[in-house]
């Protein structure tokens, strides 16, 4: 039966992986490459490299899979749910084709997933789909991966929690709602719309960072009220050059001796 991998490889840093993971990618036979918008083209070439690092002594294939477009709906608006579910299932057909014609019936293939597989990312859900589907079968399995949140932290030598505190992992969008009860740590991932500079609860640092790992980093840190337009600007600055922006950030409610 054919196996399929869904191996992590963190955002932007060859040396990221885990040992884990760089035995998984020299099991591979194919790799299949979804993101071949000019905007992405060097996250590709960045996946290229990774395998030409890592992997030693024997032969393996990159293959192309051209990656339906998606209706661009804005999170939350009519109609949004129902874009996201017929982009997946394009995705799944598309895969399922490729899957069958490109790994051999005993063969091993492989995804690489930026960042960690289980964070906002909708690989494994779409392998689920093409599993259920029955026409091609394989198992899965999932190598984690150093996230981007993980790096955020890093990078800005912080903790991702406090002693006895919580912290919740969620949308611009959603942080547009309103600020989450009982919680002064936010993480807010997928915000295009620069969530942040609508936030009005009080005694908030953000610490933020883009492209991490990656040769083009971009981190800033401080009270919110004082960077967030230096942090607009960056993502503005970098969306210019770049054509495209991936970034992430942590809120934090300052505790009362945090102010004194």
């Amino acid at each position: 039966m054919r196996t399929m991998l869904v191996i992590g490889i963190g955002s932007g840093d060859p040396e990221h992986l885990t040992m884990q993971a760089v035995r998984a990618l020299n099991r591979a036979d194919v790799f299949f490459v979804m993101d071949k918008r000019e905007e992405t083209s060097d996250l590709v070439r960045l996946r290229r490299e990774i395998c030409e690092r890592h992997i030693q002594g024997r032969p393996y294939r990159f293959v192309e899979v051209d990656d339906p477009e998606r209706e661009r709906i804005p999170a939350g608006a009519p109609g949004y749910l129902a874009s996201v579910e017929a982009w997946h299932a394009a995705r799944a057909a598309a895969w399922e084709a490729a899957i069958h014609d490109e790994v051999p019936e005993d063969g091993t293939g492989a995804l690489l997933a930026w960042g960690d597989p289980s964070l906002y990312d909708s690989t494994i859900s779409v392998l689920e789909r093409i599993r259920k589907r029955g026409r091609v079968d394989f198992t899965v399995e999932v190598i984690p991966g150093i996230s981007s949140v993980q790096a955020l932290t890093a990078r800005h030598g912080i903790t991702l929690n406090r002693v006895g505190g919580a912290v919740q992992i969620t949308t611009g969008r959603r942080l547009l709602e309103g600020w989450p009860a009982g919680v002064d740590d936010v993480v807010v991932m997928l915000d295009g719309a620069a969530a942040f500079t609508r936030v009005t609860e009080p005694g908030l640092d953000i610490y933020w960072g883009a492209y991490l790992g990656t040769p083009d980093e971009v981190l800033v840190a401080g009270p919110l009220p004082q960077v967030a337009d230096e942090i607009v600007r960056a993502r503005a600055e970098a969306r210019a050059r770049k054509g495209w922006v991936m970034d992430v950030y942590l809120l934090r409610r300052r505790i009362r001796e945090e102010r004194e």
